[in-house]
């Protein structure tokens, strides 16, 4: 079957320039192309990201997909690498909703030890102006995606305005 491009795009809910990028990638093969130099793809590809779609959705990155879909084209191998995968994805989310949670208690105690008052006397701001007044070393990176734009377990970050580095963590 020769699936145009944009019909792809609509049946995969999967925007044309990130079809390209994961064709590029190597995530799906690349499509043949028509002598006017267009791509037909087949049904296979639609599957195939949905497949990559659903995964993205539930925050596996681009190498986990990539083991996973190898792993797919071989059914009658065991599961047990492809567990150990969602396995270690698992552990990576409840440590994210760990650190959400400690993050959440910060902010949840900035608002509640605020008198609602005036500027001069927001603890709100207080809080944001002096890291030492916080309940944690440091916060979680902000996520985009999926993706934390700081990867954990990076070294701590030194600033001449921030005072000595911190280490990742909990409650000092």
């Amino acid at each position: 079957m020769n699936i145009p491009i944009g019909e792809l795009s609509r049946r995969s809910r999967i925007k044309i320039p990130t079809i390209r990028y994961y064709e590029s990638i190597g995530l799906i093969p690349r499509a043949p192309r028509s002598e006017g130099n267009r791509r037909f793809y087949d049904l296979a590809a639609v599957e195939r990201l949905s497949f990559i779609r659903h995964a993205r959705e539930l925050g596996f990155d681009i190498e986990a997909i990539r083991d996973l879909l190898t792993l797919s084209e071989a059914p009658q191998s065991s599961c047990a690498e492809a567990d150990g995968i969602v396995l270690r994805h698992l552990a990576n989310v409840e440590q994210r909703i760990a650190q959400l949670e400690l993050l959440r208690a910060e902010l949840a105690r900035m608002v509640h030890e605020c008198a609602h008052d005036r500027m001069a006397t927001c603890r709100a701001i207080s809080i944001l102006a002096n890291h030492d007044e916080c309940l944690a070393d440091s916060h979680p990176a902000p996520v985009a995606h999926g993706h934390e734009l700081m990867s954990a377990g990076a070294a701590p970050q030194r600033s001449a305005r921030s005072g000595p580095a911190r280490l990742q963590g909990g409650p000092r």
